[in-house]
């Protein structure tokens, strides 16, 4: 099993996507469309996405 980091390839902001994308077998384009679309539902969408992006080591 992969542990999760972020993508140093795969990446458009912080690779954030890209490693969630690697970790589960997604595609890192799919991950993105996710994060967009759940941005138009209420709730800490952004918010999740920068602890991630401190939490989660580059590879």
């Amino acid at each position: 099993m992969a542990v999760l980091t972020r993508s140093t390839q795969d990446h458009w902001i912080a690779g954030v996507c890209g490693g969630l994308g690697e970790r589960f077998g997604v595609p890192a384009n799919v991950v993105r469309l996710i994060f967009v679309l759940s941005c138009l539902l209420p709730g800490p969408q952004v918010i999740i996405y920068l602890v991630l992006w401190v939490i989660m080591p580059r590879r």
